[in-house]
C-alpha cells in the first residue's frame, strides 16, 4: 500500500516462494498468505489505521464474521519505523475502547500479491452470496468500499 509515510516496496522484494500465489495455495496450501483487503492509494497512514479499526473485529484469531482461517487474520504491516510506531500507538488506543485483548499483529510488510480476478472488487460485485455490501450478512450500514 503506497502512503505518505513511505512508498510500497511490495513487488520489488526477492522472497522466497511462487510469484503470485493463487487463492487455493493461500487458503489451502500453507498459513503464511494473508490477502491486502485495501487498495493501496496515497493516502495517511493514519486514516488507514482509523478505517481498519473501524471496519473489522480485531480481537477474534483468524477469524472475520462467518470466514475463519489463517488468511482471515487480523493484521497491519509496515514498511517503516514510523508505520510500526503509529500501528502500535493506534493499537494501544483501540484496546483501551475494548473489553477483550486486541489479537492484531503488527509485522513488517512482506510481498504482497494481487488477488485473481474473481477477488477484485469482491464486495461490489456482491460477495458470496451476490447481495452488495454483505447484506446477507445482517449489515444494513452503507459502506463505501472504492474511492
Amino acid at each position: 500500500m503506497a502512503t505518505s509515510e513511505g512508498k510500497n516496496p511490495a513487488f520489488e522484494a526477492d522472497l522466497d516462494g511462487p510469484e503470485n500465489p493463487d487463492h487455493e495455495l493461500a487458503e489451502f496450501g500453507t498459513d503464511s498468505y494473508a490477502l491486502e483487503t485495501l487498495k493501496g492509494s496515497l493516502c495517511p497512514f493514519t486514516n488507514l489505521l482509523s478505517l481498519f479499526w473501524s471496519r473489522h473485529d480485531p480481537t477474534s484469531i483468524n477469524r472475520q464474521g462467518n470466514d475463519v482461517g489463517a488468511q482471515y487474520r487480523s493484521g497491519i504491516y509496515y514498511y517503516n519505523e514510523t508505520q510500526a510506531r503509529l500501528a502500535q500507538e493506534s493499537k494501544d488506543a483501540k484496546q483501551l475502547e475494548l473489553k477483550d485483548k486486541i489479537v492484531t499483529e503488527i509485522l513488517p510488510a512482506k510481498r504482497f500479491y494481487k488477488a485473481e480476478e474473481y477477488h477484485q472488487q469482491y464486495l461490489e460485485r456482491g460477495g458470496g452470496q451476490g447481495n452488495k455490501q454483505s447484506a446477507a450478512k445482517g449489515c444494513t450500514d452503507p459502506i463505501r468500499c472504492y474511492g
